[in-house]
């Protein structure tokens, strides 16, 4: 658990690739700093390619710790393994976020470090979809 994680909305990342929800952590932990639980929930049990419906249930678990729970998922099965995850358990703590994968996760880990609500966590990273690059 991270420091002063008690109340803060944690963020779970599910992908395809093990390395692409972890490389996606790390970086949102750099941006957001030790407070807030950035979980990585990527890969089969194997290893590979493919998405996992209990590393995404233990990691949203993981990540609750009263503030609610945002998740992101890369595309396609991740998004409907999370969707089915998320319906089966039903405790209303965890929202799958419809936004950028890269860009949404970033946004909503600097604004649960601010203290921010779950609702305000979810603007942040949908409202990431609508930011210019260039």
């Amino acid at each position: 658990m991270a420091e002063d994680a008690t109340q803060t909305v944690g963020i779970v990342l599910v992908s395809h690739s093990a390395p692409l929800a972890e490389g996606l952590a790390e970086l949102a932990i750099q941006m957001a700093g030790p407070g807030v639980d950035i979980i990585a929930a990527g890969g089969d049990p194997a290893g590979g390619l493919g998405t996992d419906e209990d590393l995404v249930r233990n990691a949203v678990r993981r990540a609750d710790h009263g503030g609610g729970v945002v998740v992101l998922a890369d595309l396609g099965s991740s998004v409907l393994t999370t969707r089915h995850v998320l319906e089966s358990s039903a405790n209303g703590h965890a929202r799958l976020v419809d936004a950028p994968f890269v860009e949404g996760a970033l946004a909503a880990a600097v604004a649960s470090s601010a203290g921010s609500p779950i609702e305000d966590v979810i603007d942040a990273a949908e409202g990431a979809r609508g930011v210019n690059k260039l």
